[in-house]
């Protein structure tokens, strides 16, 4: 892969992804696929301000194997080092740059009972941390390929030649092929930003969504809410993109606020596995029933973590003609996959998404209807076909989409 491009995008995660400010903290969260970009990026850290940057890695692998061999007692069990560690986040806020390598299938054959269980213990215990946190701070989430992972996406070429491939699918879909991705990416915000203004200026009341694979859904929107996408703002006022890629335009739905049924159109990874060709069916605002031709119990165990997994958390717009989706690839990875076209969350909603979100304590905004859990999972529902229409607060239905693409 050519240097100067990949030194290129290092810019842009710096720059443009957490935007540091001077000398402000960074934490680098990374796979060990690929050392030399993270030099690259701490690099660039450093030379737009940031006053420490510290790197933190893991390995897939490892993880599988620890649940392999330590007891469910061990794994659940939070050191008080850790503790600590959250305790400091909390107080001086870094910025948090994520870089995702991992491979699709990598946790297959985990106990899934197990792998549920203790997170589902450890999150009630560092969720009140990440909870002071939000909002707070700068972060972003990109992605470096990793060999397996390329090979799940080119299973045809050879290791060296799909992790090329790889890394040139992963710059393109990030808007971080050309001269200069950070200009690039000013002009896209620009762009989602306009779209935010439209939709906000209709006061839509609810979302509805039909496609000729069976999906039929009506989704309530919460009084006061606004729809987000591109960059956006700490509390402070720090600017920064939260995803490279991004091509969404999201709003949070009114928790138990939804009817109807919706169909996959990707397959999703959670938890290191893969589920394929699903359904999701609301009632009363919750999910009723799930069904899935592939790892359908893995929906089951999501949507059990706790009350808020039945309910949603995101409806996220993107055109089905978007630059990720006339790849024709399929990642295997939510990261770019959920930016190919629409998809919905379930679990936990966004806060920043009320107007006013600021002057309000975390039950406040739970009593406007932003929905809280553990988890927040992105399943992709966008398809040629997909048409989605605007409620307004006095009946009219705006067309939205039109065919899987903005209507207007």
């Amino acid at each position: 892969m050519n240097k100067i491009q990949l030194r290129r995008y290092a810019k842009l995660l710096a720059r443009t992804g957490v935007n540091v400010k001077k000398g402000q903290w960074v934490m680098v969260v990374a796979e060990l696929d690929q050392p030399e970009f993270v030099e690259m990026v701490v690099e660039e850290l450093y030379r737009v301000g940031a006053g420490k940057v510290t790197v933190e890695w893991s390995h897939q692998p490892l993880q599988k194997t620890h649940y392999k061999y330590c007891s469910e007692e061990t794994l659940k069990k939070i050191e008080k080092w850790e503790i600590e560690k959250l305790e400091l986040r909390k107080k001086e806020l870094p910025a948090m740059l994520y870089l995702e390598s991992e491979d699709p299938d990598g946790l297959a054959g985990v106990d899934q009972e197990k792998f549920t269980s203790v997170r589902m213990a450890r999150t009630k215990i560092t969720k009140p941390y990440r909870d002071a946190m939000e909002n707070k701070y700068q972060w972003c989430i990109a992605a470096v390929p990793g060999k397996a992972w390329a090979k799940k996406v080119f299973p045809d070429l050879m290791v060296n030649t799909a992790l090329e491939r790889l890394w040139d699918a992963i710059l393109t879909a990030s808007r971080a092929d050309g001269a200069d991705p950070v200009r690039e990416w000013a002009r896209h915000n620009d762009e989602l930003a306009q779209r935010c203004d439209y939709l906000n200026r209709l006061k839509l009341v609810a979302l509805e969504y039909k496609s000729s694979n069976g999906t039929d859904l009506k989704v309530g929107l919460i009084e006061g809410s606004s729809f987000k996408g591109g960059g956006e703002e700490t509390i402070a006022g720090a600017y920064f993109n939260p995803n490279i890629p991004s091509e969404e335009i999201f709003i949070s739905p009114k928790a138990g606020e939804a009817e109807g049924i919706v169909y996959s159109t990707k397959p999703l990874s959670y938890q290191g596995e893969l589920i394929e060709n699903f359904s999701v069916r609301f009632e009363g605002g919750k999910v009723v029933e799930v069904k899935a031709e592939k790892n359908c119990h893995l929906l089951e165990k999501m949507i059990s973590m706790d009350e808020g997994a039945k309910m949603l958390g995101e409806c996220a717009l993107i055109a089905y003609d978007s630059p990720i989706n006339n790849s024709g690839l399929l990642f295997y990875n939510t990261l770019f996959d959920e930016n190919a076209s629409c998809h919905l969350a379930l679990g936990r909603g966004f806060n920043e998404c009320i107007n006013g979100y600021e002057e309000m304590t975390l039950e406040q905004i739970k009593q406007k209807g932003i929905n809280d859990s553990m988890i927040h999972v992105d399943f992709m529902i966008g398809s040629e076909d997909l048409d989605i229409y605007g409620i307004t607060k006095n009946g009219e239905r705006v067309q939205i989409f039109k065919h899987g693409n903005w209507a207007k």
